[in-house]
């Protein structure tokens, strides 16, 4: 008997293929999340796994047998999907185990516009009815006449025409790919396959579309993951190299000495960016990006809002306010005039484009947004959650000058010193991100905390 509620997760659907996420289960996932979202008509796309076509006929099928029609964007990234459900003003899915092992596939799931389907925003209601589908074994599902549609071109174009780069200076950008999404959406955008060239040369890293991930998993994220592409900017001299994910909904950056420029710091760029164009606006950033995002935010004139990490979270927040822009310590980057939908590519554009309207190296254009030491998001395996934070509290004693509890708990040490620890969604694991003024400040705050949390020893 399948179990959903194993791996259908707070944000999006993601298990192992065939044996969790399968086409019975995708066909009633599609059932129900045509049933709960009232849709009449939906859009689907897939990308590089080779159990993405199937699956997607399967949700396809369910989707058909209550009733939608189904527009079938084929091969594309997660951004390409959001596109297309913003352009369309329809709801989606978008089958994608993101970064995840070559085993994993996965769904994520829009409304119409593009708006986030999370587990308090409709994802447990389509849970629990497509539960009930399979328990019953009898799923809704009928022959499909979908329409297919071309995204490709039009993705680039609109892209290309919200960050324009035909005026920058020459840039040489080295990019991996991984063997994801990217290596699809690149070349159109960023080279001349659909479009005019730009002044940019292009140094392709694993482009070739493979969802076994031969050369290194699509996780950015993991430094292990980049030391490829950090060796090819130094070595042919690059401007910029450019890594995306699996996916390719988020980007990562190194500059030309080939090291990585954090998230927070190209939140704090982009935001810069797009505050000059919409002064006053809203910029929401989660509460692990560094505090130097909200204080550039101010300094271009803007409104910081903080929030919980999450993409369905970010999204809805940004709805609420109307933020021009949203940011995560993850590279997610979300953007008011692309449906307030995450795009990696559109990331990579404003940053070239900041790159490329100067003469200075990214290294010097990056220390303007870095202003603090982090320790980057540190992961234990725990038994007891809510002991262990306990334990780093007491470890911690009167040096707490505040907390809070939006998410997880983040712990306010004065000064420039902070730190938050939160529990999994979906793992035995406690996260830890710390901050500070300098690396000796940050090394011992995160000594400290990992005894707490791994030891009890306080």
């Amino acid at each position: 008997m399948v179990d959903l509620a194993k791996f259908v997760k707070a944000y999006d659907v993601r298990g192992t293929y065939p044996d969790q996420l399968n086409e019975t289960v995708s066909q009633a996932l599609g059932a129900a999340f045509v049933e709960v979202t009232q849709a009449s008509r939906i859009v689907i796309a897939h990308d590089m796994r080779d159990s993405g076509p199937s699956l997607a006929a399967a949700f396809a099928r369910g989707a058909a047998g209550r009733g939608a029609e189904v527009v079938n964007g084929g091969l594309a990234s997660t951004d390409m999907l959001y596109f297309a459900a913003g352009r369309l003003n329809i709801p989606g899915a978008m089958f994608t185990a993101s970064h995840n092992p070559a085993q994993y596939n996965g769904i994520k799931l829009c409304r119409a516009g593009a708006v986030a389907i999370g587990q308090d925003s409709g994802l447990a209601e389509i849970r629990d009815l497509a539960q009930r589908y399979l328990d019953a074994g009898d799923i809704p599902g009928t022959d499909v006449d979908e329409e297919k549609v071309e995204l490709l071109a039009d993705y680039a174009s609109y892209l290309r025409g919200l960050v324009p780069l035909d005026d920058i200076r020459q840039l040489k950008v080295v990019v991996d790919a991984g063997n994801g999404m990217g290596g699809y959406t690149v070349p159109a955008v960023l080279g001349d396959t659909l479009l005019p060239a730009l002044p940019l040369e292009i140094i392709p890293l694993y482009f070739e579309l493979d969802g076994t991930f031969p050369n290194h998993e699509a996780n950015p994220l993991e430094p292990a993951n980049l030391v490829d592409l950090q060796k090819k900017v130094v070595e042919v001299g690059a401007d910029i190299g450019l890594a995306f994910d699996g996916d390719a909904d988020r980007c990562f950056v190194i500059d030309a000495n080939g090291e990585p420029v954090s998230p927070s710091a190209i939140t704090g760029l982009i935001a810069a960016r797009e505050l000059a164009k919409s002064p006053g606006s809203t910029v929401i950033h989660n509460l692990i990006t560094s505090r130097a995002v909200p204080q550039i935010v101010r300094e271009h004139g803007g409104t910081p809002v903080r929030t919980r990490v999450g993409h369905s979270f970010i999204k809805a927040e940004m709805a609420r306010t109307g933020a021009v822009f949203g940011g995560e310590h993850s590279a997610h980057y979300y953007f008011r005039n692309f449906w307030y939908a995450d795009t990696g590519m559109l990331a990579a554009l404003h940053v070239l484009a900041a790159l490329g309207e100067q003469d200075r190296p990214l290294a010097d254009i990056g220390r303007e947004y870095e202003r603090f030491v982090a320790s980057g998001e540190i992961n234990s395996t725990v038994d007891d959650q809510a002991g262990r934070i306990q334990a780093v509290r007491e470890a911690f004693g009167s040096r707490i000058v505040s907390e809070d509890d939006l998410d997880g708990v983040t712990f306010d040490l004065g000064g420039d010193s902070w730190f938050n620890v939160r529990a999994s969604n979906t793992e035995p694991l406690l996260r830890l991100n710390i901050e500070a003024a300098t690396t000796e400040q940050m090394s011992e705050i995160r000594d400290t905390a990992l005894a707490a949390i791994r030891s009890g020893n306080v």
